[in-house]
């Protein structure tokens, strides 16, 4: 079932014939909408972007998909508006808004098939560095692909969703660079890895200094709101290459996101333990829990006690290496210095040393 929030273009979204669960009209803050919906469980929103207020400004979107799911929403876009240019979709793209459209037939298409980066990176290679607001040949060109959904003519290759992660077989490689590559992947969605390697930088940064720690994330661009020049956003095609240009850095963190890991020197998985969450994830993958049984499982954002995270070890028959409370992002929070100190972050050298047990939650 499907859910609708609609303002200026109710309309037309009256002409949609799908399964509806819920459905608003109004216009409203992004915070709002992401209040009203995250534990509201539906197939597909079909949003009416006019109903966000500020919907002009990427920062409105930016919020909304760190709140939700973003590959459930499908963003009905005002056909012909000053949004429907090739700088604005771009800014939508390189936040991993992948789904928008201009049509009812569009819409149709997207509720049944998300959309990858693959469908819409001709859109994203016509940005240019500067637009005027009128109707261009790019802007028209842009309209024309928005309203065009031909099953021949999109991309096949889907990204991997958080919640159907792929999980490497392979085991960790350390790359010959001098610095340690620790990679966080979040495991249930939005489980908080953006976040967590913001903090943990400043924590770092404490021991190996300002240009000793650097963040990389891959396939998204969440990193540029933090403002930080040591904080890069980066496809996978240029892993490579970057990872060679920080080689003499003592910590370099990654962002995985759906990228095999295996780059990497260490990798933890995050999951927030909440029962929606848990129960949402296995219901899409039976088997992830599995996967998991040799990873080392970071629970974010846990407000498990000590004998729930027991509890949870034997049901779920996996070990967790550390379970770390909801953080506030403008303080410093010591938990992550014992996190730093058992993982061997802490380490000037930046070798892993095991560290010992955490107030002796975890019995060997």
């Amino acid at each position: 079932m499907n859910v609708i929030i609609a303002n200026e273009q109710q309309e037309k979204l009256s002409a949609l014939d799908i399964d509806i669960i819920k459905a608003i009209n109004g216009e409203y803050e992004s915070s709002e909408i992401v209040e009203m919906f995250k534990n509201f469980f539906y197939s597909k929103m079909i949003l009416d972007v006019t109903a966000l207020k500020n919907y002009k400004d990427v920062k409105a979107y930016y919020t909304l998909v760190q709140g939700l799911e973003k590959e459930k929403i499908v963003f009905f876009l005002p056909e012909g508006s000053e949004i429907c240019t090739p700088n604005f979709l771009a800014k939508l793209i390189d936040i991993g808004i992948y789904n928008f459209t201009t049509n009812i037939d569009g819409i149709k298409y997207l509720v049944r098939k998300s959309n990858t980066y693959e469908d819409v990176k001709k859109i994203r290679e016509m940005a240019m560095p500067t637009e005027p607001v009128q109707q261009t040949p790019q802007t028209q060109a842009i309209n024309n692909s928005l309203s065009t959904f031909d099953d021949n003519s999109l991309g096949n290759n889907e990204l991997p969703k958080n919640d159907n992660v792929t999980i490497s077989n392979q085991e960790t490689k350390p790359n010959n660079s001098k610095s340690m590559i620790v990679g966080i992947k979040n495991v249930t969605p939005h489980a908080g890895s953006t976040s967590l390697i913001y903090m943990l930088k400043k924590e770092l940064e404490q021991i190996h200094g300002k240009n000793g720690v650097v963040a990389i994330e891959l396939n998204r661009n969440d990193f540029h709101f933090f403002f930080d020049n040591t904080m890069v956003s980066i496809t996978a095609n240029d892993l490579n290459g970057t990872l060679s240009k920080y080689s003499n850095t003592s910590i370099i963190l990654v962002d995985v996101n759906d990228v095999d890991e295996s780059f990497c020197n260490e990798v933890y998985y995050l999951l927030e333990p909440s029962t929606l969450q848990l129960n949402k994830l296995v219901s899409r993958n039976k088997d992830i829990l599995s996967k998991l049984k040799s990873k080392k499982i970071i629970l974010n954002r846990s407000l498990l006690t000590n004998n729930d995270i027991n509890d949870f070890e034997y049901e779920a028959n996996i070990r967790v290496f550390f379970n770390i409370p909801p953080l506030n992002d403008r303080k410093k929070n010591e938990i992550l210095n014992d996190f730093i100190t058992r993982s061997g972050m802490g380490n000037s050298s930046g070798n892993r040393s095991g560290g010992g047990r955490i107030f002796g939650l975890f019995k060997k």
